[in-house]
């Protein structure tokens, strides 16, 4: 089979390898249908992320077809188009009961981390039953693929972890797929102001489309002045990190209100600073983590009854072979006006 495979930083190929086979009885083998490229795997690319090592097949996200399933998974069987959640979860552990799913003690971020992931013709799917989602007939697999990772990683760690309530006010670091996604999910929660920052004039536009109240250029003025303008500068009441670099943490950590809560979602290959001088006083909340996909099937609800629409991420498609073509697009998203890349076997 062909599958994209990671060589050290900055290193990738588009090559032949292996189909993979059964290990354990709770596996499946799936077909890739749809997959897409995350922010993540820029990092991973970066050699970010000093757990994937080279030969790793990356990707963690796709919708696609069962060809093989191990003897002990039951829920489902082979033909059946399912959703790969980008956390795989044994079900049985200490921090699965806890709905950890994200620190599995023989899963979580496994998928193109630290085994062979989706961005290829076949992938293996460790604990099926509960790693896997299914997809009814007819459904629209481009837009759940969205469901992967992006929408509840947007949702979970940025959110519900940022503890958003009706009328608050919030700013969003990043207006890139992962920030938009907690711009969408967000308003589950009726915020009264939603602040998106970014360099990027086209990203800013569609996060007005997508219900952002007010958008800052940190590009072209002083995000920091400029959100204290908004908010009389009393600061925000949640401030989401989605980009993953030392400067937009920051920004967070300068911007937020008395009482108010960080939410980082960036993968950070860098250390930040943390000027605890300055908020030792403020009452703050910061959490961190990786999605644990708990709310995935509540998000599935809310696109299969149009409340949620994810189709609207998706500014690219391209086929499976042509990858590297698409890393470039996603990798030049400001000139491309790439948000998701969308990739099609």
């Amino acid at each position: 089979m062909k599958a994209l495979v990671y060589h050290g930083p900055g290193k990738k190929t588009w090559e032949e390898k292996d189909k993979p086979v059964l290990i354990d009885s709770t596996d499946v083998i799936v077909k890739i249908s749809v997959t897409t490229i995350c922010g993540t795997d820029l990092h991973i690319l970066k050699g970010d992320v000093a757990s994937v090592t080279a030969g790793r097949i990356i990707g963690h996200e796709g919708v696609g077809i069962i060809e093989e399933k191990g003897s002990a998974v039951n829920n489902f069987n082979i033909g059946d188009h399912v959703l790969i959640s980008c956390i795989s979860s044994c079900g049985k552990c200490g921090y699965c009961r806890k709905a950890m799913y994200s620190h599995c003690e023989h899963g979580g971020w496994i998928l193109g981390n630290t085994i062979d992931g989706t961005q290829a013709e076949y992938v293996r799917i460790p604990f099926a039953d509960s790693s896997l989602y299914p997809i009814p007939a007819g459904a629209d697999e481009e837009a759940l693929v969205m469901l992967s990772d992006i929408l509840p990683t947007g949702f979970e760690c940025g959110v519900l972890n940022g503890r958003v309530k009706p009328g608050d006010t919030i700013a969003i670091a990043g207006a890139g797929p992962i920030g938009l996604a907690a711009l969408l999910t967000a308003q589950f929660y009726s915020p009264a102001q939603i602040i998106m920052i970014d360099p990027d004039v086209n990203r800013l536009n569609v996060a007005v489309t997508f219900g952002a109240t007010h958008i800052v250029n940190n590009s072209l003025e002083n995000a920091l002045e400029s959100v204290l303008k908004i908010t009389n500068n009393k600061g925000v009441d949640t401030a989401i990190e989605a980009v993953g670099i030392p400067e937009t943490f920051e920004l967070c950590t300068a911007i937020i209100g008395a009482g108010g809560t960080i939410a980082n979602i960036g993968v950070h290959g860098k250390s930040a600073v943390l000027h605890l001088e300055k908020l030792w006083s403020k009452n703050i909340t910061i959490t961190t983590g990786l999605v644990d996909t708990f709310s995935t099937p509540m998000l599935f609800k809310n696109v299969q009854s149009k409340k949620l629409d994810p189709q609207k991420l998706i500014t690219h498609r391209f086929k499976l072979a042509q990858i590297i073509e698409a890393y470039d697009t996603f990798e030049h998203a400001a000139k491309e006006k790439a948000l998701k890349v969308i990739l099609l076997a």
